[in-house]
Parts: structure tokens; sequence; C-alpha cells
């Protein structure tokens, strides 16, 4: 088969684009490099996709690019690109959140219909719950109440997908996300933030006072989610795509400090707006459609990113 993954370049569709790789497809990845983070982190994400003789990269911008060239051939896409950001999604900052988010997502659904797919998975984030009370999972029948504008463009674009299957039949499934971590995690989110900081003796700045509660999930069960929902699911469903274990901040960075055998410069700060307190995923749903099963725990998890941000920081030495 042959797929099109949208965001090639970054932290999940890198690592999507090269497990399907090695189950023996063809990927067509495109990405347009915006300035969120380094370019050359995103090169180096696409480093062992492109010497792979069954990828192709395209370096556009999906609100611009040959729509009709980028799906030529193509059996299903994962469309992975938005801008990502919690914090950065506000103010005037908001239009490069709908550009990316909202109307690069109409305009490939727009080009995808009455095209014989596979699946269109597409991306989304548990940030369209919002802060949800109780200590109880969070169902997909919950009514989302995102608390920040990039958790407004990512609801939005999951209805632009339920539209597109109830109009024109595109096989639409959007994935809910439930904080993802591992090698190759964007140097802006927790985890790498956190780990580079203890590793290099550096203080960690913590928004409220660390007794917020994640449910965090690793890239590779992520990905596996991604798989399963081009060939299971039903269309036009969302999925939480959650780790299945729920854990506070200040628990984490203490782990954190434990594995990387060294101490932390806590710096506790103040919350930030469009933080949520608390997420937790309910994944029966995704259990009985997708066969989804995390397979990572934690601190195994947190190990792997650990081991990889050493290397990172090694090769900037060197």
């Amino acid at each position: 088969m042959k797929y099109l993954v949208t965001g090639a370049a970054g932290f999940i569709g890198s690592t999507l684009a090269e497990r399907l790789l090695n189950e023996g497809h063809q990927v067509r990845g495109i990405d347009c490099f915006t300035d969120y983070y380094a370019r050359r982190v995103k090169e180096s994400n696409l480093q062992t996709a492109l010497s792979h003789p069954n990828y192709e990269f395209v370096e556009d911008d999906l609100n611009k690019c040959d729509m009709n060239s980028l799906l030529d051939g193509v059996n299903g896409v994962f469309h992975q690109a938005a801008q990502a950001g919690v914090r950065a999604s506000w103010g005037s900052t908001f239009l490069t959140y709908t550009h990316c988010n909202v109307d690069a997502t109409q305009r490939l659904l727009e080009a995808v219909k009455g095209r014989p797919l596979q699946r269109f998975v597409y991306a989304s984030s548990s940030s369209v719950y919002g802060d949800v009370p109780g200590d109880e999972p969070m169902p997909e029948t919950l009514r989302p109440q995102p608390l920040s504008p990039y958790g407004v463009t990512k609801l939005a674009a999951e209805h632009l997908s339920y539209l597109y299957w109830k109009n024109y039949g595109v096989p639409t499934v959007s994935l809910r996300y439930f904080t993802v971590y591992g090698p190759r995690q964007r140097p802006d989110m927790g985890f790498h933030k956190f780990i580079r900081a203890i590793l290099e003796d550096k203080p960690i700045g913590i928004y409220g006072d660390g007794t917020q509660m994640r449910d965090f999930t690793y890239i590779d069960d992520i990905v596996s989610a991604n798989v399963a929902a081009m060939n299971q699911g039903t269309p036009g469903e969302v999925y939480n795509i959650g780790g299945g274990h729920v854990e506070q901040l200040n628990h984490l960075l203490t782990l954190l400090q434990e594995l990387a055998g060294k101490p932390a410069i806590l710096n506790y700060q103040e919350k930030q707006r469009g933080d949520v307190f608390r997420t937790s995923a309910d994944i029966r749903k995704a259990q009985r459609d997708l066969g989804f099963a995390p397979q990572y725990d934690i601190r195994r998890g947190l190990s792997h990113e650990i081991d990889w941000i050493r290397n990172l920081i090694d090769k900037e030495n060197s």
C-alpha cells in the first residue's frame, strides 16, 4: 500500500513513517518546516526514512501544494500535520493555528473526497476535552470544552473530518492523543525539557504546584494505534489513545531524577492559561474497535527517552 503522512518531519509523523516502511509499505511524506522549533531537529527526524527506497519526501504547505500530485496513487492518509503548543496559541499567533490546523485539514479533506481511500486517520488531541472534574477516565462521549485556542482548532478539524464522512463518504477516523512522549519528542515538550535540564544541571520551570495529573502515552503505542486505525475501527468515529496510566507531575520528576541518576533543580512558577489540571483516557472503545493495547509503562518509556536525549547531547557537544 502507499500512504501519505502529513507532518512527516515531526515527532509522531517521522516515527510513523518509519513503521510503515518497515512493514513494507510505500510512504510519501509532506512537511512545510514551520518555525515553531528548529529545522535541524526535523531534518534529523527524517534521516532514516530518506535513506529508504520506498520513501518520497515533499517539502510544501498543505494550504498551497498541488493536491492531485500529492495524492497520486495514495491508498490512505495519516494526517499528523498541525501547529502544536497550547501556551503559544493565544493572541495574534492564533491565525497560524487556524491556518495549519483548520484550513489545511479542510483543503486536504476536500482533495480526498471521491478518491477510493482505505482510511483518513486524523491526529486529534486530548486538549479538546478541557478541564474535566472528577477522577474518572474521560470517555469519547464527554462534551468537549477546550481551554485553549489550540484545543479549539483540533476540535474544529475533528468536526470537519466527521462532516466529510457524513456528506461525502470520506472514511475518516479521529484519534485523540493523550500527552505523547518518547524519542524525538519536540524540544518544547515537558519531558524533553525536564530531562535535558537534569542532564545539563539546569533549573526546570514547573508551571503550577506539580500536583497536576496526566495520562502519558509512549510514541510506539501512538504509532500502533494509527496503524490499527487504517485497517480497523468505524469511519466517522473518534477514539481516545492513552497510555493507561495517570501520573502526578511531582512523582514523575522524582522518577526522572532516579532514572537519570542526577538531582533536579526545580523552579515552581505560576500556572499558565490553557493548562488543564488532569487528563485520563478511557480507552475501552479503542481496545474494542482497534485492538489497541498500550505496551509501554512510564518507567520503560522514560528510560528510552533519557537514553535518546543523552545521545542527542553527546552529538551536540562532539
